[in-house]
């Protein structure tokens, strides 16, 4: 039987191809990666069979444009299927969230940008070379950005950097928590171009995918994490790695408009948290009704106090959901101060709620919730992650808004 969709279609006034690939989404993810994601959890072991459903189904190219080959979906129509993902298998739709964004910035974002004819040019020319790839071969693209400082929050330049040679860049530096290391078949690194003369700069960001198997590019560390342990983010090391030219996933400058226009990039975290939140809530519902597969056909509705806890999760379901919604569905190019500050309010609400529902969870469904034979111990833990999740944690998310409701740009209290 098939699970109902976490945003009906009818209701929510999906688009046609929003409506089938959240369906798609929703059937992999019952059908297949339900059953598998406690031995990922277990083992700390990459879903790499969940890749190759993925790529069969044509989701590794949900927002490769239809002239190259994929769906051509836009940041709502990942997002929905994203959060579909999310509620079957956590580190699934976050990992694959940082090969989506290979794509959906180099695509629907970087369209919506004012390029000059060389740069635009170019980065079609670039992205067909990386969604052949993708479309043809079923390459995996990862997302490796946290560096340790102040960088992936983007107060910073990047300290991996990249250095121009003959033919290309030399690339040298360190990822941390970097999903997919090791499994991945491509590194979308973002680093600074070291330019002579000239001070490290934000603005010179290069943006380029650096293929797993360049000399010099290593994986280091173990990974034994809380939770999302199936993302397998252990440390990258670049040694004087050499990469081409023709590995820009956007030409020099592209990036760093694509970060300062388009700040609803960096909300694409979310979808798994959205997922997670609405696991949680079934699970809830499903235990109390006696009818979780594997357990005693045991009902517990009756009770007021388990009737009570499922109103107040439900009430905080529908505010996720709404809250959300509203943000992905106002995602765009320079978009209005509200509109930032209710991106920075949803990524925040999501990231806490999906932890809270799953508090609520285990507390309203007892002791064998605790037992990792059911998934809900392990939506417990992936939960937990999202609030540190750069480049909108929790706490800079709380501090983003107090500021910026606070202060225009230029302002100051001197």
């Amino acid at each position: 039987m098939t699970d109902a969709p976490i945003f009906d279609p009818h209701a929510w006034k999906l688009t046609e191809l929003e409506t089938e690939l959240t369906a798609r989404a929703r059937k992999l993810g019952k059908e297949k990666f339900a059953d598998r994601a406690e031995t990922w959890d277990r083992e700390a072991t990459f879903p790499i069979e969940n890749y190759k459903d993925m790529y069969e189904a044509g989701l590794l190219g949900i927002c490769i444009p239809e002239s190259h080959g994929g769906f051509g979906a836009g940041m709502r129509a990942y997002c929905l299927s994203a959060a579909e993902i999310g509620r079957y298998c956590g580190s699934t739709a976050l990992t694959w969230n940082m090969h989506i964004c290979s794509t959906l910035w180099t695509g629907t974002l970087a369209d919506e940008l004012e390029l000059s004819a060389e740069q635009r040019s170019r980065h079609e020319q670039g992205r067909a070379h990386h969604y052949g790839r993708i479309v043809k071969e079923g390459a995996i693209y990862s997302q490796p950005f946290s560096e340790g400082g102040a960088a992936a929050a983007g107060f910073q330049p990047f300290s991996t950097q990249a250095r121009a040679t003959e033919g290309g860049y030399i690339v040298s530096g360190k990822k941390i928590f970097a999903s997919l290391a090791g499994h991945a078949d491509y590194y979308g690194v973002l680093c600074t171009h070291i330019i002579e003369g000239k001070k490290p700069s934000r603005s010179d960001t290069l943006y380029l995918a650096v293929p797993a198997d360049a000399d010099g590019v290593k994986v280091v560390g173990d990974w034994d994490p809380l939770g999302m342990r199936g993302t397998v983010s252990r440390t990258l090391l670049f040694e004087d790695v050499f990469v081409p030219a023709t590995e820009e996933l956007m030409p020099q400058g592209v990036y760093f408009q694509a970060a300062s226009n388009w700040p609803h990039m960096f909300l694409t975290l979310s979808p798994t948290y959205m997922g997670i939140s609405q696991a949680a809530y079934d699970f809830t519902v499903s235990y109390l009704r006696g009818e979780v597969p594997g357990t005693p056909p045991v009902k517990r509705r009756m009770y007021p106090t388990k009737q009570i806890a499922v109103a107040e999760m439900r009430v905080k379901l529908e505010a996720a959901k709404s809250l959300w919604f509203q943000a992905i569905s106002e995602a765009q190019c320079k978009p209005s101060k509200e509109q930032v500050l209710r991106a920075y309010a949803t990524n925040h609400l999501i990231m806490e709620t999906a932890n809270d529902l799953c508090r609520l969870a285990i507390r309203t469904c007892g002791g064998q919730s605790m037992l990792k034979s059911l998934p809900l111990e392990r939506l417990y833990r992936d939960s937990r992650c999202g609030s540190l999740m750069l480049p909108w944690t929790a706490e800079l998310c709380l501090d983003r808004i107090g500021r910026e409701a606070l202060y225009e740009p230029g302002e100051t209290d001197d």
